[in-house]
């Protein structure tokens, strides 16, 4: 069964119809991505160097651009007014906080040690992986779940804030700390609350006050129907096309130290396979059992489940050096998170039906109020 985004209007029925061909096929369309962006990497080295020189912060600035392009359609859809409807549910935001916050960097350095006991490079790096939590993709994968479009700006936007504080604090607890009393072999983590926050700025800041803008201005203009009818359709494909043209970019990033250490790589994707379903399973049942229903509880796993890799890699870059384990294992984190979350989007239409007994579709078109 294709993925169908969740959208406000039309109802889903009349909607069928009209998906466009990228949006029936998304899974084959990011699996042609992967492999493009692997071959390109491999077998045109120049494009990664090129890739590798774009670069401000640690972070590719075409790669940047994509994911600004793939993050403003999402939050151009998003409804402000009824934020406040989400920011006064209390189980929704402190769930999430401790999930994010308390859970799963506990997880990650658990799995990081268990997976990779003898390999202190990778092993940090998917620290440093655990420690940036979700801002860019979430807001994608959340979208085609059709979970609660609203609930996931605010919390993406909330442990954005939170991340600024507590990253620095965490890595040096997780590199130094923790293994400190354990008996186990300590790294440092190096990192400014300035490079955090300009991350978090740009990209969240920046498609966030885009999209607001584009909904006040375009409702006060030409009105809601409008907007929601008309311009909405319009830029909604762009996320897709964002998405797609960052995946193909990171993957021929590291298209060739991927394929030339392809054990490297599978003894790191082990423990993100782990975390990514861990988290994600976590997210569901809590929101289950808090009573929230299926939007919030699929917005709540999968802010959970996903991860900041731009940061990770910034940070593993700009730390330990472009060619270190650490970066390596930094990139191989979204490399398996798009695959194992498009999954997660499935698994989660299935659940919807399964376990909290409603039609995603029809939920997704229905108007949210708070709980």
């Amino acid at each position: 069964m294709p993925i169908q985004p969740a959208v406000d209007h039309p109802p889903a029925p009349a909607r069928a119809g009209r998906l466009s061909t990228l949006d029936r096929w998304l899974p084959a369309w990011i699996g042609l991505a992967m492999v493009a962006g692997l071959a390109l990497g491999r077998f045109v080295p120049a494009l990664a160097d090129l890739l590798a020189h774009l670069e401000v912060g640690g972070v590719s600035v075409p790669i940047g651009l994509g994911l600004l392009v793939m993050m403003y359609p999402v939050l151009a859809k998003v409804r402000y007014d009824r934020v406040s409807a989400v920011t006064g549910d209390k189980r929704l935001l402190v769930s999430s906080l401790a999930l994010n916050w308390l859970v799963g960097p506990a997880l990650m350095f658990t799995l990081a040690w268990v997976f990779l006991p003898d390999l202190p490079e990778y092993r940090t790096g998917l620290i440093i992986v655990g420690l940036a939590r979700c801002i860019a993709m979430v807001v994608i994968w959340n979208d085609l779940a059709c979970g609660d479009r609203e609930a996931a700006a605010v919390l993406v936007a909330v442990n954005s804030v939170f991340q600024v504080v507590a990253f620095s604090l965490l890595g040096w607890f997780y590199l130094t700390v923790l293994p400190g009393w354990l008996g186990l072999d300590t790294q440092g983590l190096d990192v400014s609350v300035g490079q955090i926050a300009v991350n978090v700025l740009v990209f969240l800041g920046v498609p966030l006050a885009a999209g607001f803008a584009s909904r006040r201005i375009g409702e006060r203009s030409r009105g809601r129907d409008w907007y929601e009818a008309r311009f909405v359709p319009r830029v909604a494909p762009w996320a897709l096309y964002g998405l797609l043209f960052t995946i193909v970019l990171l993957f021929a990033l590291q298209g060739d130290a991927v394929t030339r250490n392809p054990l490297d790589v599978a003894r790191i994707a082990l423990p993100l396979l782990a975390y990514f379903a861990v988290m994600w399973g976590v997210g569901i049942a809590s929101g289950k059992a808090l009573g929230l229903g299926y939007a919030r509880s699929t917005t709540l796993a999968f802010t959970a489940a996903g991860n900041n890799f731009e940061l990770a890699i910034a940070v593993a870059i700009g730390t330990f050096g472009a060619t270190s384990g650490q970066a390596l294992a930094g990139v191989v984190g979204p490399l398996i998170e798009v695959p194992v979350l498009v999954g997660l989007v499935y698994v989660s239409l299935w659940v919807a039906r399964r376990w909290f007994a409603t039609d995603p579709y029809a939920e997704s078109v229905t108007p949210r109020t708070a709980p």
